[in-house]
């Protein structure tokens, strides 16, 4: 009998003893880990000139890029999209606060049956079409911390169309429309809506350059010397119908550029590169 009993103690000590060295494996391996991803917080840091206040908010930022970097990761591993994630300069911030910081976007209800549209009847449409190739599409901006994509969302499509229409791909003022189109739902780094926007282009009778009146990020007084030298400008403009994938297709293709409210792609893949 007590034979049988040393013999029980052994197999629990034994068994004691596994789970131990279990536990021990697993967290010897998440700090591994959680050291890995320390250090390329590290790097992320000096690459993008992050500085934090104090320790407390940069352990709050360390979780964040952790979860972000998780994900990226993951994204990529799966590799079952035509495009990857990348750990740029937003990677220590949440959804919420990226879209706060970035999307001043103005949304208004949108109408299911809209009245009219230009290329309801188009046919012969190609499958696909990159506008890219064909010199419409300027290079990449940074709105940078302030709210004003609506701006941005607008000026792309206008320079789209006045590459297509005049041949000069140009780079327009997206400062213009933060500084001088204030009076209506526009109010620069606080929002506004890519339709007053084409409003306001239409009223103005055009619009100046990118080198003429740079852009700043900032909200500022509009500057009438330099925003009188309009070198772009528009006839008018039509909101496609909603939940229509064929009328976005007929109108991306007739029409050759378009804007759209990112709000949904930056809240999902705000890490997208």
């Amino acid at each position: 009998m007590a034979s049988k009993n040393h013999l029980h103690l052994q197999l629990l000590y034994l068994a004691l003893l596994f789970f131990i060295l279990g536990v021990c494996e697993a967290t010897s391996r998440t700090a591994l880990e959680d050291a890995s991803m320390y250090e390329r917080h590290q790097q992320w840091m000096v690459q993008f000139g992050r500085v934090y206040k104090d320790t407390n908010e940069r352990q709050k930022r360390f979780q964040i890029f952790k979860q972000n970097v998780a994900r990226i990761d993951s994204f990529n591993a799966a590799n079952n999209k035509p495009y990857k994630l990348g750990v740029n300069q937003f990677a220590d911030l949440t959804n919420q606060e990226f879209t706060a910081s970035r999307n001043g976007f103005k949304g208004h209800m949108c109408s299911n049956t809209a009245t009219t549209f230009k290329y309801e009847n188009a046919t012969a449409l190609p499958s696909t079409v990159d506008w890219r190739k064909k010199g419409a599409v300027t290079p990449i901006k940074d709105q940078g911390q302030c709210g004003c994509c609506w701006a941005f969302s607008a000026m792309a499509a206008v320079e789209g169309v006045t590459k297509l229409t005049t041949g000069n791909l140009i780079s327009l003022s997206e400062q213009e429309l933060v500084d001088c189109d204030t009076k209506g739902k526009d109010q620069g780094c606080e929002g506004g809506l890519m339709d007053d926007a084409f409003q306001f282009i239409e009223k103005n009778k055009g619009l100046t350059t990118e080198s003429i009146y740079p852009y700043k990020g900032v909200d500022g007084t509009c500057n009438t010397n330099e925003e009188a030298n309009h070198v772009a400008k528009i006839n008018g403009f039509e909101d496609v119908p909603a939940n229509s994938e064929d009328a976005l297709q007929k109108a991306y293709w007739n029409e050759r550029r378009i804007t759209y409210d990112g709000n949904q792609f930056v809240e999902q893949e705000g890490n997208y590169r």
